[in-house]
């Protein structure tokens, strides 16, 4: 049998040992968090593209008559569209099915967000940036488009909707150089 002072100093180096170990992943975890936001502050991540929020409405992509849908001029169906309190802009899109639709936001006061119905199209718009994310609707037929960010206290009533029309039905009705929406004008 060991003396009492004997088994005590094993247990005093034992947890010695224990509080240099557990130090260590600690300090490790701390230079990993430094090192990491250190890195993405100074190396923001690629294709962040930038707005100015107090002149979207007067120039650039995002002026009024940009907004909704449309074929640009390599055939690539685009959606542009605005999040402000409390809502979207244009509040009904229409998009072709089997297609890619390439979506454009941005917001003018708050985040936003927004997810399509049964898609897998979901974005945070961000007041200064512009959200890109490119989808395709396999489903003919309307969506809704809640946003799911907190805005502020008209939040719940947030929403817009996207209506999917076939392919050759969104061709017909498609002008070059017009943008399209469920919305009449």
């Amino acid at each position: 049998m060991m003396p009492s002072h004997e088994s005590e100093a094993i247990a005093v180096a034992a947890e010695r040992r224990w509080t240099w170990i557990v130090g260590a992943i600690i300090a490790v975890l701390i230079l990993m968090m430094v090192v990491t936001g250190v890195h993405w502050a100074s190396m923001p991540p690629s294709r962040v593209e930038t707005i100015d929020v107090k002149t979207l409405h007067l120039r650039g992509e995002f002026i009024e008559s940009n907004l909704g849908t449309a074929i640009e001029s390599d055939g690539r169906v685009v959606v542009r569209l605005i999040a402000q309190q409390y809502s979207f802009e244009p509040q009904c899109i229409a998009v072709p099915a089997d297609t890619p639709v390439t979506f454009r936001a941005t917001a003018t006061d708050a985040i936003h967000g927004f997810i399509i119905g049964r898609t897998n199209a979901n974005t945070m718009v961000v007041p200064g940036f512009v959200a890109t994310f490119t989808t395709s609707f396999s489903r003919t037929g309307e969506q809704l488009m809640p946003c799911h960010e907190y805005c502020g206290t008209g939040h719940e009533a947030m929403w817009g909707r996207v209506q999917v029309l076939p392919r050759d039905e969104f061709m017909a009705k498609a002008r070059p150089g017009e943008r399209l929406s469920c919305v009449a004008r």
